[in-house]
């Protein structure tokens, strides 16, 4: 496997582990361009040995604030409504496409997360087998305030992964969880010291390429199912809700909002 610099992601591999750095200024938000880089990475991955990926940020805000917003609401602009759900539609399969191969791949997945992890971030970070969170990081899912649900996997994932009472709280409120509270869901595998989380991911690798490769498959796919109909379901859901005036006019504050972190709830 080659090593990759883009624009908005960047990969190589070291030691056996595949590291997939997010670098696309300001929060690493995803739109067309971090989907492309993320479509080239997963073939690329494919049919290749290493033991383990790690997801990590370089930016110092966090791991990802969600989605491009702001690309979304301008894409928007003129086009006819059945152009903007095609649109949106086609780009939910492609990012399900991605989550899905990475959920699925035949090797431990890891997510190094600190600081903010919101939305599709979250969603990202869902898709692994592991999350390690720096102890001042941050996760939540913000969408019900632009009148939507998460539309990258989030959902589905949330109820594989933890209890009922969570996935409420954290869809129904809008309100963040920190890393402590995080872990004690069962959201969150390890606690890491501010600015350690990448470090502690990378012992966790070190120590899963000790094990038998076919015996890691093999328990990976017993535990972990992948919960196609619901991520079906999913994207159904957020195409019915999108075209409604109050998404159009949530957007819009956004992308309108003169606060620094608009993401923030």
């Amino acid at each position: 496997m080659k090593s990759f610099q883009g624009k908005a992601v960047s990969w190589e591999l070291v030691e056996g582990v595949v590291e997939l750095a997010l670098h696309r200024e300001p929060l690493n938000e995803i739109g067309s361009e971090t989907l492309l880089e993320l479509e080239k990475f997963v073939e690329d991955i494919e049919g290749t040995e290493p033991a383990a990926l790690i997801i990590y940020s370089k930016l110092a805000g966090g791991f990802s604030a969600g989605a491009d917003l702001r690309e979304l609401y301008q894409r928007m602009q003129g086009q006819p409504a059945f152009e903007q759900l095609e649109g949106v539609r086609n780009f939910l399969e492609r990012i399900h496409r991605v989550l899905n191969k990475i959920d699925g791949a035949p090797l431990t997945t890891i997510a190094a997360v600190h600081g903010v992890c919101f939305g599709g971030g979250l969603e990202v970070a869902l898709a692994c087998d592991l999350i390690v969170a720096d102890k001042m990081a941050r996760f939540c899912f913000p969408e019900l305030s632009l009148g939507l649900i998460p539309g990258f996997g989030g959902v589905p994932r949330l109820k594989r992964d933890v209890g009922n009472a969570m996935v409420r709280d954290l869809l129904l409120t809008g309100r963040s969880l920190n890393a402590q509270r995080a872990s004690s869901a069962g959201l969150v595998s390890q606690l890491a010291a501010e600015g350690e989380a990448l470090q502690v991911a990378r012992a966790t690798a070190a120590q899963v390429r000790k094990f038998d490769r076919q015996a890691v498959t093999a328990a990976k796919r017993f535990i972990k199912p992948i919960p196609m109909e619901d991520l079906r379901r999913e994207i159904e859901v957020f195409c019915d809700l999108f075209p409604r005036p109050a998404v159009q006019e949530g957007l819009k504050r956004f992308v309108e909002s003169t606060a620094a972190l608009p993401y923030l709830p």
